[in-house]
């Protein structure tokens, strides 16, 4: 249970380790129509795969191959903590994308010292995972689609904040870990999707995009909507019961996500926004059943 979860959290703080490059450090090249591109993060691998681009690719991370059907057959080149400097080089790639970390910088000066063009796109905030698909679009001869899927998830988020306006703000907490508790916090593109939904993210108040928190904290913040997306077996409304005192709790607002669903970034922003407002729509209609929601 904790180790599924610390998986989640480690592809989700990768984010959070970022170096300062904010979509790309190395100069965009025309694209060739044999280029060679190994992509080490799954929300790169997904936004190639959303561009149509997946043919491209000739090697992915290990979580992209276990999670992805579309590259399940390709090589895998290891993940954040365990990059494989070898197996990437034995592919012979005109290009690696990877998000910035600290725990790839090694890797990533290694690369370039071997001649490999190296790609870092950031994927903390909304905008940066914006930017950033754009760039990869444009380096991979992908401009136009890359275009299309930037401006579908602008127009959703821009209706989804107008009906949203016109309803009374709550304030809400995204869980993606229980046991220890991380919650969403300000500089998160998930904040900016909680806002977009109508809701006032109550740990907006911490710069990481993913801080760690207390049981203590939750309680005194007092949500009106609990969003769990954690990765532990007990029903979330279960879970929380146990806490009366918080107002998401009394009023039978908690709503269980299925990790990944919505918390994991990728080219689907707009997809993820609906998912998470119709979860938070079935929790209302069903708040005076005592049943709580529950996404599938």
């Amino acid at each position: 249970m904790i180790g599924s979860a610390r998986l989640w959290l480690g592809i989700a703080l990768v984010a959070a380790c970022w170096t300062g490059a904010s979509a790309a450090s190395d100069a965009p090249a025309p694209a060739a129509p044999s280029l060679r591109v190994v992509s080490m993060n799954p929300s790169l691998t997904r936004m190639l795969i959303a561009l149509d681009a997946q043919q491209l690719l000739v090697g992915v991370d290990e979580y992209s191959g276990d999670h992805e059907s579309a590259v399940a057959a390709l090589p895998r080149v290891g993940g954040l903590f365990n990059p494989s400097l070898e197996a990437v080089v034995a592919l012979e790639p005109d290009l690696v994308v990877v998000v910035p970390s600290v725990q790839q910088r090694d890797f990533r000066s290694r690369l370039r010292e071997l001649g490999v063009e190296v790609l870092e796109l950031a994927s903390i905030t909304f905008e940066q995972l914006l930017a950033s698909m754009q760039t990869l679009g444009d380096r991979i001869g992908r401009s136009e689609a890359a275009r299309e899927r930037v401006e579908a998830i602008r127009s959703t988020w821009r209706e989804v904040a107008r009906e949203a306006s016109l309803q009374p703000r709550r304030s809400a907490v995204l869980i993606v870990q229980r046991d220890p508790l991380y919650v969403v916090g300000g500089e998160s593109y998930l904040n900016a999707m909680l806002d977009a939904a109508g809701l006032d993210n109550v740990a907006a108040e911490y710069p990481e995009p993913y801080p760690r928190v207390s049981l203590e904290w939750l309680i005194a913040a007092g949500p009106q909507v609990i969003i769990d997306s954690s990765a532990d077996p007990v029903n979330a409304v279960e879970h929380w019961a146990r806490w009366e005192s918080i107002p998401a709790v009394a009023e039978n607002r908690v709503v269980a996500v299925p990790q990944g669903l919505v918390t994991l970034p990728g080219p689907y922003l707009d997809r993820s926004l609906l998912t998470m407002v119709d979860a938070i729509r079935n929790a209302d209609r069903t708040s005076d059943t005592g049943g709580g929601a529950r996404l599938q």
